[in-house]
């Protein structure tokens, strides 16, 4: 069994890394109005990155993630020249840093409307995303919660395109221990801060990821996502 004690945040460090993420928050909101058919990735990525700069973020948690349409397929795909169509799917993945605390969300958008399988598949990986966060607590097995946001994502037929694990920890590193996947033996300790982000990903169709990051509580969990 991995001891994560020393990885426990104190409240000051929380309240830092729920600065950063609250950048997060403001800059999707802005995206939301800022986003228009014909832009390319790269432009939306570059925006992403010019607000949280302007929100106070003093870097990059981890290189902004922006794909749409079939390129959504790919987990960690790296922005490209392909312009946003009406019926693409979205996918931005990016944080900041704040005064060396990392910031993480992910979140998909239909950009101007979505197919029936789109919304299908949508409301599959929000149904265990949302699953995940209530499943996280402290005492809990990071291997029980990737088996809850796993078992419905299975259960709705589209295991084999769950192709990573469920979360991970976030504070100077956007990416520690503990792991939420099912390999993990680690048990979730108060006051970590973890990612809940399960995905399908289609092969040349789309992906859809939905990402929070969440502080672990005794009863259950502060979501420092909006």
């Amino acid at each position: 069994m991995i001891c994560l004690a020393n990885l426990v945040k104190t409240p000051d460090e929380l309240l830092l890394i729920m600065k950063a993420e609250a950048m997060g928050d403001m800059c999707f909101e802005h995206m939301l109005d800022f986003i228009k058919p014909g832009m390319t990735e790269i432009e939306v990525a570059d925006e992403i990155e010019r607000v949280l700069y302007s929100l106070g973020g003093e870097g990059l948690a981890f290189p902004t993630i922006v794909v749409s349409g079939v390129n959504s397929n790919q987990p960690h795909g790296v922005p490209s020249d392909k312009k946003i169509q009406e019926g693409d799917f979205l996918t931005m993945d990016f944080g900041a840093v704040y005064k060396g605390y990392c910031a993480d969300m992910t979140r998909t958008v239909a950009i101007g409307y979505a197919t029936d399988e789109m919304k299908k598949v949508y409301d599959i990986v929000l149904k265990s995303q949302l699953a995940g966060l209530d499943a996280v607590k402290a005492g809990v097995k990071c291997f029980d919660v990737d088996k809850v946001c796993r078992d419905i994502i299975t259960e709705a037929g589209y295991g084999e395109y769950y192709i990573h694990g469920t979360g991970h920890g976030v504070s100077t590193e956007v990416h520690e221990p503990p792991t939420l996947n099912s390999r993990s033996d680690e048990i979730l300790q108060e006051n970590q801060a973890v990612t809940v982000e399960p995905g399908i990903y289609l092969p040349d169709k789309f992906g859809v990821r939905i990402e929070d990051l969440a502080i672990v509580t005794s009863f259950g969990i502060i979501n420092c996502t909006r």
